[in-house]
């Protein structure tokens, strides 16, 4: 199998290691120095710090991240006060993030590097990729940008710059293609200065080789790059096409009792684990939603409600599926709780709902108007809804 198979017309980095490869770096290391976004993260060398960002940054955009990045250093100010802290505080702290598994592993990950390395994050390959929730892409840019190793980084924005310099067909969303796009990041390193090298491709993917009408004129590599000499930008990265998320149809009670209303705690392991939850389960095809509602609930918690009215449906997109999400008023009947999957209840007072970490969709619910009547009756009730 050639080694280059995937590079357009037989074309090969041959630049990356002679002259013009190093004249390609110090070019992409001046553009860096004078363009980069002054984020928080950028001004320290703690290993932490970068690790917390780099975490966050995985699935999120910058500039949603970077607001959420001071109040958790805020909150958590180094791997100590992290792994001293309740799961509930750091997934609430995390609360609309979303890949709530990260918040989990960086919380254990913390733990176990207060408990068996005298809180010093490792600065050696093998250890930090043993550490919950770090792979490759976490481990390079701690790695690089903490320690000044020799270790390239790959993501979406690495890829796409790739992609156009070097013409490469390889589809950029199969999991085929991470593997020869490492080998290219890595030949292209910037080995005396590795982490400002990683930091200056990802940047310039974010701020000038955009995915959609990339500035072209304005790149400093545009010299470099085979697809904008060929006029064919667009064409790259190559991607397959894929498959309409399938959506899901869930229904979820708000169940009332004495002034105060029930929610569950997810179980940790597992989809949007530890966040807490209204009772209810999936939707059937041909179901009634309500009648649905109602019998969950009598399975996870063992109570009889009666399904006062329907409060509000939402839409809300993870990454393998849509949901749907009906919400309804439910009023306690008879039973006592008795858990059938959830880790934990609470009869909670309506204005202390904020206290608790709940998924996005939820979020979505609770901003609803007849959601935020049965939240804050009082308030609401003045404007006669």
């Amino acid at each position: 199998m050639p080694k280059y198979k995937y590079l357009h017309h037989g074309n090969r980095p041959s630049d990356i290691t002679s002259a013009k490869g190093k004249a390609l770096r110090l070019v992409l290391g001046a553009w860096f120095a004078k363009n980069r976004r002054d984020l928080p993260w950028r001004r320290t060398n703690d290993p932490y710090r970068i690790w917390i960002s780099e975490v966050m940054l995985q699935q999120t955009q910058v500039k949603t991240a970077e607001p959420y990045f001071r109040r958790f250093a805020r909150r958590f100010p180094d791997v100590f006060q992290l792994a001293e802290a309740d799961l509930q505080s750091v997934l609430k702290y995390w609360e609309g993030l979303g890949y709530y598994s990260r918040a989990r592993n960086l919380h254990k990950a913390a733990g176990i590097i207060v408990a068996d390395m005298d809180g010093q994050f490792p600065d050696h390959w093998q250890a930090v990729r043993q550490l919950p929730g770090i792979g490759d892409y976490i481990a390079a840019a701690v790695l690089s940008i903490a320690f000044g190793q020799a270790h390239a980084v790959v993501d979406g924005n690495v890829k796409r710059v790739l992609a156009r310099m070097f013409l490469v067909d390889l589809p950029v969303n199969q999991a085929a293609a991470h593997r020869f796009f490492q080998h290219l990041a890595t030949q292209l390193l910037d080995r005396r200065h590795p982490g400002d090298h990683n930091q200056a491709l990802m940047e310039l993917g974010a701020l000038v080789c955009l995915p959609r009408r990339p500035e072209c004129g304005t790149c400093p590599l545009n010299k470099y790059c085979r697809a904008f000499k060929v006029n064919d930008v667009q064409s790259y990265p190559r991607r397959v096409k894929r498959a309409p998320l399938p959506e899901r149809h869930i229904t979820v009670g708000m169940v009332q009792k004495k002034g105060r209303i029930l929610i569950v705690q997810r179980a940790e392991q597992g989809l949007l684990g530890g966040l807490w939850d209204l009772p209810g389960g999936p939707v059937g095809a041909g179901d009634d939603p309500a009648d649905a509602c109602k019998d969950h609930i009598k399975a996870l918690v063992n109570l009889d409600v009666d399904v006062a009215a329907h409060l509000a449906t939402v839409r809300h997109a993870y990454t393998h599926f849509k949901l749907r999400m009906d919400v309804y008023l439910g009023r306690w009947r008879a039973g006592r709780i008795y858990l059938r999957g959830p880790a934990a209840f609470e009869w909670i007072d309506p204005v202390k709902i904020d206290e608790r970490p709940f998924h996005g969709a939820l979020h979505k619910a609770f901003v609803t108007p007849e959601v935020l009547f049965h939240l804050h009756p009082e308030p609401q009730g003045k404007g006669g809804i």
